[in-house]
């Protein structure tokens, strides 16, 4: 964990208000390391440093973990597995991360981005239809669809559960750069479709509605937050920048959320990837995946 101010670690973890914690420090009632501090605005590390109010040990507030994954192609989404042994996101996870869960899912047969949190609230608001949360595939089908075909999904499409809503559909010439693919198919066309629902195989129903049926499925975006170069099973930590805008997100498609306690993570330059389209930068989502 990276230091923090000690008014902040105080109130995280529960002490008392950050006002009410400043007023502690300044009272000389807390201590680091057996230490009085009576300096506002000294930083330390919770995880290394021993903080006491009145004598009391300070346990340090709980830090909320988020991930995100390449799923591949053939894995399940649940964490629990299912009964047929498949492998699931779970087990490409190192064993302390386990407890995680997936924000929505991707079915067997899709890839891509998988949002995986201990932070409930932020996965309840990705995926309560309330916040129409938008969310960036790309899509291969076998031929390039009429102005008909892609205006029907644009549309909405009649489906056995219900039409669909609108969505934003345009054919692309190519993928995202730096994008990394597990073997496949890729020879057709390949669409952009960023859909603010979560029907259960949604796209997959779509595309074949209008008689162009899914070849292969990736998801590249759930709101702000972008697949980027990740590696097929590669799963990281986000960055501060990441957790704030998904955050920022949240609030712009609803009420104001509570920002989470995120510890700074290093990553390697260029892992975050960049948006191909203005469509892929755009912010929010809910849903579950296709």
């Amino acid at each position: 964990m990276a230091e923090e101010r000690l008014q902040k670690i105080l109130a995280g973890a529960g002490v008392a208000s950050r006002r009410a914690s400043e007023a502690l420090i300044v009272a000389g009632r807390v201590t680091v390391n057996g230490h009085v501090v009576t300096e506002l605005g000294t930083k330390v590390d919770a995880d290394v440093v021993q903080i006491a109010v009145d004598g009391k040990p300070v346990k340090p507030p709980k830090r909320q973990v988020y991930l995100k994954m390449h799923k591949p192609r053939g894995v399940i989404s649940d964490i629990g597995g299912d009964m047929h042994g498949r492998q699931s996101v779970a087990d490409l996870l190192p064993p302390e991360m386990r407890r995680l869960f997936p924000v929505g899912r991707l079915d067997l047969n899709s890839e891509g981005l998988i949002l995986l949190t201990d932070d409930g609230e932020l996965a309840n608001k990705l995926t309560h239809p309330r916040y129409e949360h938008p969310k960036t595939y790309y899509v291969l089908v076998a031929d390039r669809p009429p102005v008909s075909a892609l205006e029907q999904l644009r549309n909405g499409v009649e489906l056995p559960d219900g039409k669909t809503a609108p969505a934003e559909v345009r054919v692309v010439s190519a993928l995202p750069q730096g994008i990394r693919l597990a073997p496949g198919p890729t020879s057709g066309v390949w669409l952009e479709i960023v859909l603010r629902e979560g029907k259960k195989r949604q796209i997959r129903h779509m595309t074949a509605a209008v008689g162009f049926p899914t070849l292969r499925l990736i998801r590249w975006a759930i709101g702000p937050l972008l697949l980027g170069d990740l590696k097929v099973g590669e799963s990281v930590p986000l960055i501060r920048r990441e957790v704030a805008a998904l955050r920022n997100a949240l609030r712009a498609g609803g009420r104001p959320a509570v920002e989470p306690n995120v510890a700074p993570v290093r990553r390697r330059p260029g892992s975050a990837g960049k948006p191909p389209t203005r469509s892929a930068r755009n912010q929010g989502n809910r849903s579950r995946p296709r």
